[in-house]
């Protein structure tokens, strides 16, 4: 989501709290603007977005630098933020592309129209687009959205919590100590913004002065709206000679003299304060600038004065003087006396806040329809990686050859495969690395045992430093991890059943088929290995990167497209349980496999001891670490890295290495001096990449332990799956 600055920030709390609740595997990020907008973002936020950034300048390298390293699947953009190169790049990236609380004001709309050949082409991106009122959604629609896919979502502002917060102790403090008769709260006040403009500051410290002649216990709140006119305004009220204290200066102990003035020099807190108010000046309104929300006030049941200036929230303003909600000054010589007359006739004050809470309340509920908005782009989007022009003219034509390559070595091994004495079941995939493939074999051979069939694995043992060109091993039995290669010491370690590796698997399974009974054969990442006949392709898709980049290697990491899933018998999409409809509509027109979820589930954490000797266990949700630094040899270090988000373990520092990685004592023995000097009390890193440390690793790493993490699989409709692997055993393909 971009949020831009502090109102958009506020408003996205409570759509955000819902999307997290709605796709609570899903990661949030926010980008706004603003330093303020920072600011409170990182304070309203923290819990609720997994980061908060500052958005890139528009321009496509930029962009397209952000969104390679997120992937998102949706982009959500509130108001009028029209960036032609993020939209753009969102819809390059694959990405759904959302509008919410869309507006246009009445002095923005004329320059949008100077430019509308412009905004024509820019507004057609967008899947949808929700506006808050008729009025910018006919705004929208006359720039170049798409009627059918635009229309009215509401006001997110109206769903603001105004119990979400209570006012600063010191603040509710002073005013308790200082026991003014009424308090008045000039909110969000600016400075002109063209020439014959008033300067809002010193409309309201007149207007002061003069309601302080016949009020003398009168406190002012002065809230400016931005940071660099704090200081302004303590100045211009001190000349006036006007009593002030600032709210960052306030230690907890003061008292007020009164009539005086508070200058709340702080950013997110001025919500909290309305409450405590009797009179309200909505500012922005006396000059050209377009006005401010009124809403906060409103729902506490406050009554507003605004000036005549409130085009950025027309059709709001327009609403609310209607019902006579809100109060309107022609001038700042009308200040003093509508100002005057809510603090001094409370039962029109009642009467004006009542008829405000009741509209603001009566108006909720654009949350709730934009989140549903959101959720569904989120499902129908299947992200990918895209390539600048330069890139793709580069390695385009490598990417070509390699397609042609695949192709011909595919046609010429198929043509000579042959099958095995016992049916083969596949378990592989479309891309290099990642994808979960050892997990998937171990889980469904699991499955196949318990049904009482005898499994066994077959795997190419990648990196495996033997010279042998075939190697089985008993199950049961152990084997150093220079015979097996690291994927491989997994499915031994499963002991589920014996194990056949070389580079050529029928080799490898005639082989481990001479001395051992079995049933089937579950051969580990076999979906690219033509040579030999299989029952049963289980294909999986990577839901962190579905695509495995978009493209061929080496402009991507796909050893073939999405066309070969026509060979498919079930397509797994790993690592999301969650339907995910975009994704099953584009497997669809590939093929009428059945498709199934599954997810990765941390089991427990193992300290390493020997080589690769556990000597301590713990639960997953007991790591204890406080300072962890990470490291992973993975195809997809991003899922190691998740999961550790979703176990709510912040590292200090991660390292990562290319899949298969093999660890060097000098390379840990560095990675621990590094970890020391962060001040980190545990290494944090995976199964697989325990089989790639040295034998000495536990020593290396004495002073700062290093911990695995064991992790288990968990499949959507299981006995469907097995169901259907084994009548294709039971067929023989």
């Amino acid at each position: 989501m971009h949020a831009v600055s502090v109102g958009e920030v506020l408003t996205s709390v409570r759509l955000l709290r819902e999307l997290r609740a709605e796709l609570p595997g899903a990661r949030l990020y926010v980008s706004v603007s603003t330093l303020a907008g920072r600011a409170l973002a990182d304070e309203k936020l923290a819990g609720v977005a997994d980061a908060v950034f500052y958005a890139p300048l528009d321009f496509a390298f930029a962009v397209r630098r952000v969104m390679r390293r997120m992937r998102p699947r949706v982009l959500i953009v509130q108001e009028t933020e029209i960036w032609p190169n993020l939209w753009n790049e969102a819809k390059r990236f694959g990405a759904g592309l959302v509008v919410v609380n869309g507006r246009i004001s009445d002095k923005a709309f004329p320059k949008y129209k100077m430019l509308a050949w412009f905004f024509r082409g820019v507004l057609e991106l967008p899947d949808r687009v929700l506006a808050q009122g008729e009025l910018s959604l006919g705004r929208f629609r006359e720039l170049g959205a798409p009627v059918e896919r635009s229309g009215v979502g509401g006001n997110l502002k109206y769903d603001f919590d105004p119990s979400g917060t209570a006012a600063p102790e010191v603040v509710r403090g002073l005013v308790e100590r200082s026991r003014p008769e009424k308090v008045w709260i000039a909110a969000s006040t600016m400075p002109p913004a063209v020439a014959g403009d008033p300067e809002e500051d010193e409309a309201v410290i007149a207007a002061f002065q003069e309601l302080a002649r016949r009020q003398e216990r009168l406190l002012l709140v002065l809230a400016p709206r931005k940071p660099e006119l704090f200081d302004q305004a303590s100045e211009r009220l001190e000349r006036a000679g006007v009593r002030t204290v600032r709210r960052s200066r306030l230690r907890g102990d003061e008292a007020l003299e009164l009539p005086g003035a508070l200058v709340l020099d702080s950013i997110g807190e001025l919500s909290s304060v309305f409450p405590m108010v009797d009179a309200v000046f909505m500012g922005g309104t006396l000059v050209r600038r377009g006005g401010h929300n009124i809403l906060e006030p409103a729902f506490a049941g406050k009554a507003v004065v605004t000036g005549p200036s409130m085009e950025n929230f027309a059709e709001m303003a327009e609403e609310f003087r209607a019902a006579g909600a809100v109060i309107t000054v022609g001038s700042t010589g009308e200040l003093a006396g509508a100002v005057g007359r809510v603090l001094e006739d409370e039962a029109y004050a009642r009467e004006v806040g009542e008829k405000a809470r009741r509209l603001a309340e009566s108006k909720r509920g654009a949350t709730g329809l934009v989140a549903r908005v959101c959720v569904e782009l989120f499902g129908e989007a299947v992200p990918r990686r895209a390539h600048g022009a330069w890139t793709t003219f580069w390695l385009g034509p490598w990417a070509a050859l390699w397609a042609a390559g695949v192709k011909r070595r595919r046609a010429k091994r198929r043509a000579g495969a042959r099958g095995l004495e016992k049916p083969v079941v596949s378990v592989g995939g479309l891309g290099m690395g990642g994808a979960g493939k050892t997990p998937m074999a171990i889980w469904l051979a699991g499955e196949l045992k318990a049904a009482g069939m005898r499994p066994a694995f077959l795997t190419r043992g990648y990196r495996r430093q033997s010279l042998e060109k075939v190697v089985v091993i008993e199950s049961g039995a152990t084997a150093a991890v220079t015979v097996t290669g690291d994927e491989a010491q997994l499915l031994l370690r499963s002991g589920l059943g014996p194990l056949g590796i070389g580079a050529d698997r029928r080799l490898a399974g005639e082989a481990l088929l001479r001395g051992h009974e079995v049933d089937v054969l579950v051969m580990d990442d076999g979906f690219q290995h033509w040579r030999l006949r299989r029952s049963c392709d289980v294909v999986l898709l990577d839901a962190l990167d579905p695509l495995s980049g978009g493209a061929g290697f080496p402009l991507g990491r796909q050893r073939e497209g999405l066309e070969a899933l026509g060979r498919a018998q079930a397509v797994v999409v790993m690592r999301g349980m969650r339907r995910w409809p975009g994704l099953e509509k584009m497997i669809a027109r590939h093929t009428s496999a059945p498709v199934f979820y599954s997810r990765f589930v941390p089991r427990v954490w193992r300290r390493l001891g020997g080589v690769g000797e556990c000597v301590e266990e713990r639960a997953v949700g007991e790591m204890g670490a406080a300072r962890p630094v990470a490291f992973c040899g993975l195809g997809n270090p991003a899922s190691f890295w998740s999961t550790l988000a979703g176990l709510q373990i912040r590292t200090v520092r991660r390292w990562r290495f290319g899949d298969h990685h093999k660890y060097r004592p000098m390379e840990l023995r560095r990675l621990a001096a590094q970890a020391k000097a962060l001040g980190a009390d545990a290494m944090l890193t995976t199964a697989k990449d325990v089989m790639n440390l040295p034998p000495e690793a536990a020593a290396l790493c004495a002073e700062i332990p290093v911990w695995w993490l064991e992790i288990g699989l968990e499949v959507d409709r299981p006995a469907e799956l097995v169901a259907l692997v084994r009548s294709r055993l039971a067929a023989g393909g």
